[in-house]
């Protein structure tokens, strides 16, 4: 069956940088649109970015010019490269396949001031 695992998560301050990983197995994952998601405290879980299987990728408005996704289809590996981090930003993170509807256990992040 299809699997997700995020990691990367952690607490950082603000204006500092992350990098999360979504491993996947049980499916062809060069074949398939990726997306993150993320879910404060308190609020619904929200898309932050997708990336398409030829790495077409679009962002929400709020992470637009800090947040990077990507993919690397040889390691079944998306990626979000955060930078400038808020405290807004402080949420559990999401993968998400985008086809079937898979989601990941999610990882912390927390971003202080």
């Amino acid at each position: 069956q299809v699997q997700l695992v995020e990691s990367g998560g952690g607490l950082v301050q603000a204006g500092g940088s992350l990098r999360l990983s979504c491993v996947a197995s049980g499916i062809a994952f060069s074949r398939v649109a990726m997306g993150w998601y993320r879910q404060a405290p308190g609020k619904q879980r929200e898309w932050v970015a997708a990336i398409t299987s030829t790495s077409t990728t679009n962002y929400a408005d709020s992470v637009k010019g800090r947040f990077t996704v990507s993919r690397d289809n040889a390691k079944n590996t998306l990626y979000l490269q955060m930078n400038s981090l808020k405290p807004e930003d402080t949420a559990v993170y999401f993968c998400k396949e985008l086809i079937r509807g898979t989601w990941g256990q999610g990882t912390q992040v927390t971003v202080s001031s």
